[in-house]
């Protein structure tokens, strides 16, 4: 089974402060999804957007994590809007080149 990438992006209504709280609250929820290698977490504080880049084990493993229930509290969540999430197959031979970390779960 291929791999899958999901990028997301939305607005946040709330300083960058409580938008990094709220994410260091839901990290840990996130680093537990199965079949969820990793996520990048991301933010542009000037325009008030975040978003992530996730690399999926299989499909199977991100339509389950679309229809979770940690994905649809984020999705209600009232300091949050504007979402745009995109499913996304990978160039495996070419992302190898560019040392794409796409071999799975990594720590820092």
């Amino acid at each position: 089974m291929a791999q899958k990438i999901l990028v997301t992006n939305y607005t946040y209504s709330v300083s960058r402060e409580e938008f990094e709280n709220m994410a260091n609250q839901l990290a840990h929820a996130f680093a537990d999804v199965p079949g969820c290698l990793w996520k990048i977490w991301l933010i542009d504080a000037e325009k008030k957007e975040a978003g992530a880049v996730y690399l999926f084990s299989d499909e199977e493993s991100l339509k389950k994590f679309k229809s979770s229930p940690l994905v649809a509290s984020v999705l209600s969540h009232p300091a949050l809007s504007d979402f745009d999430l995109k499913e996304m197959d990978i160039l495996l031979e070419v992302s190898k080149i560019t040392y794409a970390p796409l071999m799975g779960k990594t720590t820092v």
